[in-house]
């Protein structure tokens, strides 16, 4: 069977290369008495001389070249196919399973992931949109997406963005008309825009902080989402102010069509991490993901 003589042909293809049992032990990394003995126990299971010793030189026999002509190119394809399965190993492969929230999908991690999927066509990624507080080796996600206040003991965290402020903002058109709030108890005033979350059990009471004083205050309002996008939407269409991340709508105040209130009761926190389970080895696609995301000042 070629399972019993595999190594005896590797180490025979070796000396007869090299024409010498000091340089294919030296190669193979064995003794010279080892291989002589391995090169003796392999003519004897064919009852056949492959090889002709001298003091000086080592030669094959007919049967010897017959048999490494025929051996020769079969090891040189298993090598290469061996290396294209180590290559294959190291290059970006395979299906990634992410969860996260939608403002951390369209602020965040799709602009920084959109070059990893042009620049490689074999990685796959499918991004589940949840505000759940997902458990990710039960559901069988790689990783998740949370702030860095929740993320679950165990789990490896690494920051993906800076700091996070949420701002409560609303069109300048809506504050003129309804007044700017000078306190965050003014909002019971105002036709405020809400998100039910799961992680939080129902509406998200909106959250302040000042000079030590915490507040959370559930505001009223017509509307409730439980998605950032079209909260966007609607707070730009004047309906109301809305209460969410700073960089979701850094443009919508850099060009003026939003402004924020009550800046000085909004303070920073814990941005955004990539949570996963530690693993050992980890594969080049999630490492290629680990490293587009990486956080960097």
């Amino acid at each position: 069977m070629l399972r019993d003589h595999i190594t005896d042909l590797i180490a025979f293809a070796a000396v007869a290369r090299e024409r010498s049992f000091t340089r294919a032990a030296g190669q193979l990394g064995v003794s010279q008495s080892a291989l002589s003995h391995t090169i003796r126990s392999l003519e004897e299971k064919l009852g056949m001389r492959l090889l002709t010793r001298t003091t000086r030189s080592v030669s094959t026999t007919p049967a010897g070249e017959r048999m490494l002509k025929t051996l020769v190119p079969n090891l040189e394809q298993i090598e290469a196919e061996l290396r294209g399965l180590a290559e294959m190993r190291d290059t970006p492969a395979g299906t990634i399973r992410l969860t996260a929230p939608d403002f951390a999908v369209e602020g965040l991690l799709w602009p920084k992931l959109m070059p990893v999927v042009r620049a490689y066509p074999d990685v796959k990624l499918e991004i589940i949109v949840d505000y759940n507080l997902t458990d990710i080796a039960s559901e069988q996600f790689d990783a998740g997406v949370r702030y860095g206040d929740r993320v679950s003991e165990g789990m490896v965290a690494r920051r993906i963005g800076p700091d996070v402020r949420l701002l409560c903002v609303a069109t300048p058109a809506y504050w003129e008309a309804r007044g700017r709030p000078q306190v965050p108890q003014d909002l019971m005033e105002h036709n405020c825009i809400n998100v039910r979350l799961p992680s939080h059990g129902g509406l998200y009471a909106w959250e302040f902080e000042k000079d030590g004083r915490e507040l959370r205050i559930h505001t009223p309002g017509q509307l409730v989402f439980n998605a950032i996008g079209p909260m966007i939407a609607a707070t730009l269409d004047g309906i109301g102010p809305s209460f969410m991340p700073d960089f979701h709508v850094a443009d919508h105040l850099a060009s003026g069509r939003l402004e924020a209130v009550l800046e000085g009761w909004s303070q920073p926190f814990g941005g955004l991490h990539l949570f996963y389970p530690s693993r050992r080895h980890a594969s080049p696609a999630f490492k290629l993901l680990i490293e587009a995301l990486r956080y960097r000042d």
